[in-house]
């Protein structure tokens, strides 16, 4: 049992059978490798040393790790159906006019013939148009470059899912 100082959505996810965590993270994140490597490091002190964690297991993720992870993500402007963190994420996407999604839909498949994977951005908080506009400058840089932004691209994905995932739900919050 975790210590009753660990916040109320930290001790749920600290106290998680194996495997239930697993799919929890497995939500937030497609490497099998980066999660594994959040469950060993149970139970989190707090969220920040679960945030360190998370940072420190995409630094070490592989390219096959990093492919796993990409996989589990939909093009910027095609959220997955029924998968609401990428609809939620992917927000910015949902007011762009017909001309800047189908440009968009034209960048992705660009980036994807000359990466060999989906563009990856974190796209909570950007525009339709930031989106589009990062997609065109990212289309220039070098394969090498490319995976280094991915995976700090990825990271903030990660935390932003993590935050979401040891958030308090409602009966854990103090009333007024």
């Amino acid at each position: 049992m975790t210590s009753t100082s660990t916040p109320p959505g930290l001790a749920r996810f600290n106290d998680l059978e194996e495997h239930a965590a697993a799919a929890a993270l497995h939500e937030a994140c497609a490497s099998a490798a980066w999660g594994r490597r959040l469950i060993a490091g149970r139970p989190y002190a707090d969220a920040d040393a679960l945030y360190a964690a998370s940072d420190a297991a995409m630094a070490e993720l592989t390219e096959a790790d990093l492919a796993e992870a990409m996989a589990g993500h939909p093009p910027i402007g095609r959220p997955a159906p029924g998968d609401p963190a990428s609809a939620r994420e992917q927000r910015g996407m949902a007011a762009a006019s017909a001309d800047l999604r189908a440009e968009m839909l034209e960048l992705n498949l660009a980036y994807q013939e000359k990466f060999g994977h989906v563009f990856l951005i974190c796209a909570t908080g950007r525009t339709g148009a930031q989106m589009r506009d990062a997609a065109r400058e990212r289309l220039g840089n070098t394969p090498e470059r490319e995976r280094e932004i991915v995976r700090t691209e990825l990271g903030r994905i990660n935390l932003i899912r993590l935050a979401r995932l040891v958030a308090p739900v409602e009966e854990d919050r103090p009333r007024p």
